[in-house]
């Protein structure tokens, strides 16, 4: 049973006459007598009654014309879907991102992006590089944000930002008297360390800036998620080095200060599923890049 035998069904079934319904249909009369045999053939019953004077539907030509109406019109919404979630103006995105890109201007993207896209559902997942990778890859993801750029060859990425890591320290601290520290200050403090588990990446970064200043931090506490390493600093639990927009998470008895010289910088990128481009994602990633950019800037 095909769609074009249910339409010229319906068509003859309203007008109850080969040749009015061949010129609606803009086709000639014998093409039309062939489908709806082909369609009887299939359906394995009689549709209609036809003789010289009049075509009326039979018993199963009724029952087959309310079921036809349903299937014609959900395959014309269907099809109106694709359109839209092809041109952009509708469908769904499942997004993953780290905690960080709460204070990196992810919020007011997607508020500005639902904006603009009102039927487009989005639904939010905040997880760890790794795991977000892994959704990827089973195509239960349609867009992350994460801090590694080590990725499988079924995954494309974006760097969206690059920004430096600061000293998060408790308020009461010595240190925190100082507009500015070196790395080296931070050598006999107690560090409340970002997770090699949750990031490898973010873990070993941390490391190496302590390395570089001739030192390996004593790391106290590690935890899976940057607010949590500032509200352990912000309850006197150590310090910290973390990305530049934790100083957004305005979480009382934390402060920030940056630091004197450049060292290994934390990065966001954008991760999709390679393959055929998907408008929402490429439209969404542009908005986040420019929120990133203006909420770094600030």
């Amino acid at each position: 049973m095909e769609l074009r035998h249910l339409r010229y069904f319906s068509v003859l079934a309203e007008e109850l006459h080969f040749g009015r319904a061949a010129r609606r249909l803009a086709i000639s009369q014998p093409p039309l007598s062939v489908a709806i045999r082909q369609l009887e053939d299939s359906v394995g019953a009689r549709l209609f009654e036809r003789n010289s004077k009049e075509v009326r539907l039979t018993p199963a030509g009724e029952a087959l014309r309310v079921s036809a109406r349903r299937v014609l019109l959900q395959a014309e919404e269907a099809a109106l879907e694709a359109r839209h979630v092809a041109t952009g103006s509708a469908g769904r995105l499942r997004i993953g991102f780290v905690g960080a890109m709460l204070y990196r201007g992810l919020p007011p993207a997607l508020r500005a992006f639902q904006a603009r896209h009102p039927a487009v559902r989005i639904t939010l997942s905040e997880l760890n590089s790794g795991v977000q990778i892994a959704e990827l890859l089973h195509d239960r993801l349609d867009l992350g944000f994460v801090h590694t750029s080590r990725m499988p060859a079924e995954l494309q990425h974006r760097l969206l930002l690059s920004e430096p890591f600061v000293a998060c320290l408790p308020a009461g601290h010595a240190l925190a008297r100082k507009r500015v520290l070196a790395p080296a200050d931070l050598r006999a403090q107690p560090f409340v360390l970002f997770s090699r588990e949750a990031s490898p990446d973010y873990h070993e970064r941390i490391l190496s800036i302590c390395a570089d200043a001739g030192f390996l931090p004593e790391v106290r506490h590690e935890v899976r998620h940057w607010l949590a390493v500032v509200s352990l600093v912000s309850q006197g639990m150590g310090v910290a080095l973390v990305p530049q927009a934790m100083r957004h998470s305005a979480l009382r008895g934390a402060v920030f200060r940056p630091l004197d010289r450049a060292v290994a910088q934390s990065e966001a990128y954008g991760v999709w599923r390679a393959g055929p481009v998907n408008v929402l994602v490429e439209r969404l990633l542009e908005g986040v890049a420019q929120s990133l950019a203006a909420s770094a800037a600030q």
